[in-house]
């Protein structure tokens, strides 16, 4: 070989392995924040893609609990992660498109400019249960004692401006009613005092709630969803929203999504994204998702996504100024 094509080719050697390299993800494991303690639903689910994800990628998936605030300490930590892909949030409807007019005063990241889209991974909504000992039989008979005793129930929620206090937020002002707002680090603590009999009642997403229906600790009185839930075994009877308040246009869906620094590779998010697509798409992944009360659910792009993810903040700013919750 002639030296003037060994300085060539030692000229392209850098150019034809930057390629390469800038491939090599995940090159370690992977966090995945869960902006809630452990033991709720959105915990339950990070655990779920973890799982099926790490096969995928042949990275370890470590799930990563960082409550408060709603879910914004969380978020934050991943609004201001390496932008490597490595750190990734699995957030909710309430963090990514709510909290902005919950948190008025201000919040330390904002999610759009932030955060750079994914895909959704589920949706749902919410169910009202009750402390099996407690006396009530039907929403009508809790909604009656709270009215004869104002500020007497108390209810959980997984956090100050979650879907769940919205929810009874959103309620209790359309029933006319004072019930104990009893916010929580997440869904684990509030469902553990709800079944040692601290609380009286909790809103909240179903997979962390389902088990405990079954097992005849809490009982089903309502979905937050305007209709019924009939693709849950056990709640076909229970009413929806449409039912119990036809007036007051209540129709709580929630979703889940993963998010990760604004700024990171498209080709990182492209990669997650398939990834995650593999994982949701599964009959496992649906069969595991549908009892405890969510369906899986995806984008097929992350800017399909990133469009859905803009629309949704004008949802939820509706539902945050019908409720009146403020986190001020």
């Amino acid at each position: 070989m002639h030296r003037r094509d060994l300085l060539i080719g030692a000229a392209l050697a850098p150019a034809l392995a930057a390629p390469a390299f800038a491939q090599a993800f995940p090159s370690r494991p992977i966090r995945i924040v869960v902006p809630f303690a452990p033991g709720g639903a959105v915990d339950i689910t990070g655990r779920l893609l973890a799982e099926r994800l790490q096969p995928i990628l042949n990275q370890q998936f470590v799930v990563e609990n960082r409550g408060g605030a709603g879910g914004n300490l969380g978020a934050d930590v991943v609004a201001k992660a390496e932008k490597d892909g490595h750190t990734i949030l699995l957030g909710t409807a309430t963090i990514l498109a709510a909290n902005k007019f919950l948190f008025r005063g201000g919040m330390p990241f904002d999610p759009i400019r932030d955060m750079a889209p994914v895909t959704r991974v589920s949706t749902g909504t919410v169910l009202l249960v009750v402390n099996s000992q407690r006396p009530w039989r039907s929403f009508a008979e809790l909604i009656e004692f709270a009215r004869r005793n104002p500020g007497r129930v108390t209810m959980g929620s997984s956090g100050t401006g979650t879907v769940s206090h919205l929810t009874i937020s959103a309620v209790s002002r359309a029933a006319g009613v004072d019930i104990t707002h009893v916010p929580y680090r997440g869904g684990g603590p509030a469902i553990t005092d709800l079944v040692a009999g601290q609380i009286d009642m909790m809103f909240d997403v179903m997979p962390a709630l389902m088990p405990h229906v079954r097992e005849g600790r809490f009982r089903a009185l309502a979905v937050g969803s305007a209709d019924r839930v009939d693709y849950v075994p056990g709640l076909e009877q229970v009413p929806g929203m449409r039912e119990l308040m036809p007036q007051a246009g209540i129709d709580m869906q929630s979703w889940y999504a993963v998010a990760a620094p604004s700024g990171t590779a498209a080709d990182r998010i492209a990669t997650l994204h398939r990834a995650i697509l593999q994982v949701v798409r599964t009959d496992d992944f649906r069969n595991r998702l549908q009892p405890l009360g969510f369906k899986p659910i995806w984008d097929e792009t992350p800017e399909a996504f990133g469009q859905y993810w803009r629309s949704e903040e004008q949802v939820w700013q509706r539902i945050v100024e019908a409720s009146g919750a403020t986190m001020d």
